[in-house]
């Protein structure tokens, strides 16, 4: 573990980037949103765009603002009215972003996540296409937990594990968690005056977690453990974090231009190697396709998508985005990869040219049975 400047700078070099920002900030501590502090937010992200990087927001404030607006005290422990103040305190965080960001001429989108949208396969791979939809067309996408339908989320959820996850969904490079605290401390500041910031180290590091104890404020769910494990999981698909905190004179714009600035979590592996060793690492694949001569060729040889015209045959059931195994017609495992459709389309579009899906399907996801990204060779 280290505490000098950071050797990397990480969110410089980052081309994708997913913020995360606290309740505790949003809303002043319980206040009511902070429009001053978003305007600020909005602004550093505007120059980040300029930079040519593409950014998605984790929002928390929706049922901090919500208890505000319906003069609650203390955070509700009754399911129905913690979602009540999602509800209400959602309609105020949209407007307050959508008025901010279009200062700067950028549109915002609101998208609404569960983690079960992120655990079910193809409800998973719709949520990244729509993603990557908005982030080609210059949307911000403004991404928080859907908290008026959820339960246990409520309860044992928090926003630095969606956030973790959104940057995983979308390949991200970085994810940068603007917090109250300065950053990760050797132990708690308040309680230590010896107590030194950790300005990088390797995400998933144990020690780590035991410096982190301790629980988040009463206005938000999280606390700096629960951003030290969303460090981990993030690094699980290549990605670093950055734990600032919120109020640092432009923050994101000075990570942006390389300055060392909060902890540093490092991740070990690569991005594409992570999401292929999670592909070699199933034991047991949901279907197969066999491959003719020429697919397997492409494949191999060419390093190519696989491509519906290719497969001559389809076993077992599958949905989209499962993970299938493809095999030569010799019965030989030749690559695993996410299939963009499921068993019973794929048996209708094998053996046909990409350019006749949408006839045949009434639809179109992708030209390619499995792109070359979402696929290891075996």
């Amino acid at each position: 573990m280290s505490s000098i400047v950071p050797i990397v700078p990480v969110v410089q070099k980052a081309q994708r980037i997913v913020i995360k920002i606290g309740s505790s900030l949003l809303t002043n501590d319980g206040k009511g949103l902070d429009s001053v502090a978003i305007a600020l937010w909005a602004e550093q992200i505007a120059k980040l765009r300029k930079l040519g990087k593409e950014v998605i927001l984790v929002s928390s404030g929706a049922i901090a603002e919500g208890m505000q607006r319906l003069s609650f005290e203390h955070r509700p422990t009754a399911i129905h009215e913690l979602q009540a103040c999602a509800a209400v305190g959602q309609m105020g965080l949209v407007q307050i972003y959508e008025t901010s960001f279009k200062h700067h001429h950028l549109h915002t989108a609101q998208v609404l996540l569960t983690h079960a949208d992120l655990v079910d396969r193809e409800r998973y791979l719709n949520a990244r296409s729509t993603l990557f939809t908005l982030l080609r067309l210059g949307v911000i996408p403004i991404i928080n937990e859907n908290d008026t339908v959820v339960t246990d989320e409520i309860k044992f959820g928090d926003n630095d594990t969606l956030g973790a996850l959104v940057t995983n969904l979308i390949e991200g490079d970085a994810l940068i968690i603007l917090t109250d605290q300065k950053g990760l401390y050797t132990a708690d500041p308040r309680k230590d005056a010896t107590a030194q910031l950790v300005q990088e180290a390797q995400a998933g590091d144990v020690k780590l977690e035991a410096m982190a104890g301790g629980a988040g404020s009463n206005i938000g769910r999280g606390g700096m453990l629960t951003k030290i494990l969303a460090a981990k999981r993030a690094a699980s698909s290549g990605a670093h974090t950055v734990i600032a905190w919120g109020r640092e004179k432009d923050v994101l714009t000075r990570l942006a231009t390389g300055e060392a600035i909060g902890t540093q979590l490092i991740a070990q592996t690569g991005r594409l190697t992570a999401r292929k060793q999670w592909m070699a690492d199933h034991l047991q694949t949901a279907g197969k396709v066999v491959l003719d001569a020429g697919a397997v060729q492409k494949l191999l040889e060419e390093g190519k998508s696989l491509l519906p015209i290719g497969v001559t045959a389809v076993r077992g059931e599958f949905g989209r985005g499962a993970v299938i195994t493809c095999i030569d017609e010799n019965n030989h495992e030749i690559a695993r990869g996410l299939a963009n459709y499921s068993s019973a389309e794929t048996r209708r579009i094998m053996r046909h040219a990409s350019a006749e899906i949408e006839a045949i399907l009434g639809f179109v996801e992708e030209s390619e049975l499995i792109h070359r990204d979402n696929m290891i060779l075996i």
